[in-house]
C-alpha cells in the first residue's frame, strides 16, 4: 500500500531444474532490489519434485531414437499446473505460460513490455533436447527467442527476459525516465512513433578525456537542443549500426532533416564512407 492505492505486485512462477541459477538475478543489482522491494514475486517449481520414480526421473529416451534425452511429459506438466494454480490463486485471470526456446518468436523490447501488462507469468525452461510435444501443445501459452542460436537450457534466457521486464516495473529504477530512454524504447514526444531506436551516447566527468571531449551542447544547459541532439543522435547510431529498424519506423520531417545532417556531418569528419 502506498500513498492509498494498492500497488499491483508482478507475479512470476519459474519452472526449472535448476532455480538456484536464479539467485544471479534475484540477489544482485536492480533486479535484485526489485526482488527485496517486493516489486514482484518469485517462486520456483523442479519438475525432479513431481517425477513418480524414486530416482526423481525427468528424462528419458526419444521414441524414434536420435541423440540426446527430451523431458517428460508428466512431471513438467504437473510442475507448470502447480505453478499456475499458486500464481493464479485469488485471480481474476489464468497464468501466462511462457516456453523459452529457440523455435519462438525472437524477443523485442515491445514484446517484453506486453509480458509486463500480464502480471502473472509462468517461464518455463527446458533442457536436454527439449521438452515433449504434448506439454508444449497443451500447457504453452507462447513461446519466445532470445534469437537464432542454441543454449544449453531455459536459465539464461528467462533470466533475460526477467532482467528486461524487472526494469519496466515501477519503482525498479531509480529514475523513472531510464527505462523510456533505453534502446528500443519510447523517448520523447517527436519520437513516439519510433520505438526501435538505438540508445545515444552517454556522457559523464571529467570533460576531457584522453584528448576527447564532452559535446559542447550537453554542458550548454538548453535542454531543447539537449534532447533535439539526443534524437539526432539515437537517428544516426542507428543508422550506423542497425540501418534494417528502419524498415519499421516512418520518420518525421524533422526526424528525416536530423539524421540527413548526421550523415553529412559524420561523412565530413570521416566517421562514415561517403555514398
Amino acid at each position: 500500500m502506498k500513498n492509498g492505492c494498492q500497488i499491483q505486485v508482478m507475479k512470476i512462477g519459474i519452472v526449472t531444474l535448476f532455480p538456484g541459477m536464479f539467485t544471479a538475478l534475484s540477489e544482485y543489482g536492480i533486479t535484485g532490489r526489485a526482488v527485496r522491494n517486493k516489486l514482484l514475486q518469485l517462486n520456483y517449481w523442479n519438475p525432479r519434485d513431481y517425477a513418480s520414480d524414486r530416482h526423481r526421473s525427468v528424462d528419458d529416451r526419444p521414441y524414434g531414437g536420435g541423440p540426446g534425452m527430451v523431458m517428460r511429459a508428466e512431471p513438467v506438466s504437473l510442475a507448470i499446473t502447480a505453478a499456475k494454480s499458486a500464481i493464479s490463486a485469488n485471480e481474476n485471470h489464468a497464468a501466462w505460460v511462457v516456453y523459452l526456446s529457440p523455435q519462438g518468436k525472437p524477443l523485442d523490447q515491445q514484446h517484453v513490455a506486453k509480458l509486463v501488462q500480464r502480471q502473472n507469468l509462468v517461464l518455463m525452461c527446458g533442457r536436454y533436447e527439449g521438452v515433449d510435444e504434448r506439454v508444449l501443445s497443451s500447457q504453452i501459452d507462447e513461446e519466445c527467442s532470445l534469437g537464432d542460436f542454441v543454449l544449453s537450457g531455459g536459465e539464461l534466457a528467462a533470466m533475460a527476459l526477467l532482467d528486461a521486464m524487472i526494469r519496466l516495473l515501477p519503482g525498479a529504477l531509480g529514475d523513472a525516465d531510464s527505462a523510456l530512454q533505453d534502446s528500443f524504447s519510447n523517448y520523447g514526444e517527436d519520437d513516439l512513433k519510433n520505438t526501435n531506436l538505438l540508445d545515444h551516447p552517454h556522457y559523464t566527468r571529467p570533460e576531457s578525456f584522453a584528448g576527447m571531449n564532452v559535446p559542447p551542447v550537453l554542458l550548454s544547459g538548453d535542454h531543447a537542443q539537449i534532447e533535439l541532439w539526443r534524437l539526432q543522435q539515437r537517428l544516426g547510431i542507428t543508422w550506423q549500426k542497425r540501418p534494417d529498424l528502419f524498415d519499421k519506423m516512418q520518420l518525421t520531417a524533422q526526424q528525416q532533416q536530423l539524421l540527413d545532417a548526421f550523415k553529412r556531418v559524420n561523412t565530413q569528419t570521416g566517421k562514415i564512407d561517403k555514398e
